[in-house]
């Protein structure tokens, strides 16, 4: 008999992740870590800032540093990540057909960023309105 690996208390649960840092990222990562489809949005160029933050770097053998932090790596880990500029519309068209197809929104952006580009919750809500 094939083996299966155990669902997790949250699967089928989706997560739209657009925190960005450090309190963010580690709550998506304890959703991720139970199960939950986390799907981290990051600006283009240069992501969240924390790939930058270091050290230490991850590295691969024979110890070439890597562009991503560990910190990154670890508050990341289990997430699929997609890439918009939420200053644009098609950036925010990407993020709001996103938010119609999540049950969870995390975000941690200075108060009014969010809103000035209408993806903020009560506007992605309206969206969607079993979005929590």
């Amino acid at each position: 008999m094939p083996s299966r690996e155990p669902a997790g208390a949250l699967d089928g649960l989706r997560v739209l992740d657009l925190s960005r840092v450090m309190a963010g990222p580690l709550a998506g990562q304890i959703l991720a870590d139970l199960g939950a489809d986390v799907i981290k949005v990051e600006r283009p160029g240069r992501g969240d800032d924390t790939r930058e933050w270091a050290p230490p770097f991850v590295v691969e053998p024979p110890a070439t540093p890597l562009d991503d932090s560990v910190y990154f790596w670890t508050c990341n880990r289990g997430k699929r990540s997609v890439v918009a500029d939420i200053a644009t519309p098609a950036g925010q068209s990407l993020v709001t057909r996103l938010a119609t197809r999540s049950d969870v929104l995390i975000e941690n952006y200075k108060v009014g960023t969010l809103a000035k580009h209408g993806l903020d919750y009560a506007t992605l809500s309206a969206a969607n309105p079993r979005l929590v």
